[in-house]
């Protein structure tokens, strides 16, 4: 199969699709990889460290879609990107779709095979392609958090761990899954004050056995929410319902029983958010104030620390990348069931019953169409 990883053209992404070590093993497996000139470059790979492994650099994103028969991305394609998707091609990224009614009719019109690294799931109901970038996202939302919360970026003017006769900031963490929990993690590492909202017992009580001290647990209700706001410093939504849009926890009315100055971090933003008030932004421009609370809600969050968000993606991606090269996709999916739960859009029929629940559309049991 040719396999083509374009350079990623979202605002401040710098990852790319494939480290010349997934590249390799692509090659090994007799397949043929095309790769954009300087796709790599910001996440510190050559072009030379990929020809090095047998791909071919290629000069313009429109030869990579032209001759691949399979996208290998990291962000959604954006809109100059959808002429150059063609029918019957395998585009494998992360695409959120149910954020973006918008980039959901480009794939259907498309008749591309779409499938989203946000949607594979074990038996388990773990996201393995997904959970590396959480883990990513969940750390630097702690980090950023703790950035934003200093007084010349418009924050409360708190130190995240506070000093010996100070108290430490409060941090409210919205969801208990990877996100939180890492972000649960860096902040009770800095010192801070944290409590954790799920709704599911059983992780609750996880959490409470294996967090630090200084790291609380709670059952997320919007009375429990809405009392924990008034002493908040910084607030972090972690919130995920796989493919589908996150609900909001935090009302835009919520905002007012929050101290002038507080940081809200919205890691669900690339599902639609978990506040009312979310919308995205950029690395270039991360934040916003409404009410005099400051939101940072950057919808490609570990594109910032390519390096190790890059390396993180291709270990979880390529077991099952290459299952769809050697195997088509259908064989593949079919073979893995977690896979068959990433197909998201088949030739123009959405296949994930929460994209077509998101915005009204038709929906098609993938089983019916492989």
């Amino acid at each position: 199969m040719i396999v083509g990883v374009p350079k990623e053209i979202k605002n401040n992404e710098y990852r790319v699709g494939m480290t010349p070590s997934g590249v390799n093993s692509f090659i090994n497996n007799g397949h043929k990889v095309l790769i954009q000139k300087n796709a790599g470059q910001g996440s510190g790979y050559k072009d030379s460290d990929y020809v090095d492994v047998g791909a071919v650099i290629c000069d313009t994103i429109e030869e990579v879609y032209l001759y691949s028969e399979m996208i290998v991305k990291v962000k959604e394609p954006l809109e100059s990107e959808y002429s150059l998707i063609r029918e019957g091609q395998i585009v494998y990224t992360f695409f959120h779709f149910a954020s973006s009614e918008k980039l959901t009719n480009a794939m259907i019109k498309s008749k591309a095979i779409c499938i989203a690294y946000e949607t594979v799931q074990n038996k388990d109901l773990s996201l393995p392609l997904l959970t590396p970038m959480s883990e990513v996202a969940g750390r630097m939302a702690a980090q950023q958090g703790a950035k934003f919360l200093e007084k010349p970026q418009n924050g409360f003017g708190i130190l995240l761990g506070g000093v010996p006769g100070v108290k430490p900031a409060n941090v409210i963490i919205l969801g208990g899954g990877v996100v939180g929990s890492e972000a649960a993690k860096m902040a009770a590492g800095l010192g801070a004050n944290v409590t954790i909202f799920d709704i599911n017992l059983d992780r609750l009580r996880y959490l409470d056995d294996v967090m630090p001290k200084n790291v609380f647990t709670q059952f997320s209700s919007s009375y429990n929410i809405s009392q924990a706001l008034k002493s908040a410093h910084l607030i972090i939504g972690a919130v995920l319902i796989p493919g589908a849009k996150a609900p909001n926890l935090i009302t835009k009315e919520m905002l007012k029983g929050l101290q002038p100055g507080s940081v809200l971090v919205d890691v669900a933003v690339d599902q639609g958010g978990c506040f009312e008030t979310t919308y995205p932004t950029t690395h270039e421009n991360p934040t916003y104030i409404i009410d005099d609370v400051l939101h940072y809600s950057v919808a490609n969050m570990p594109g910032a620390v390519p390096a190790t968000s890059t390396e993180a993606l291709t270990n979880a991606t390529i077991k099952q990348g290459l299952a769809i090269a050697d195997k088509g996709w259908v064989k593949a999916c079919n073979e893995d069931q977690s896979l068959k739960l990433g197909l998201n859009i088949i030739n123009g029929e959405v296949v994930y019953e929460a994209i077509a629940d998101a915005f009204d559309l038709d929906y098609k049991n993938v089983n019916e169409l492989i």
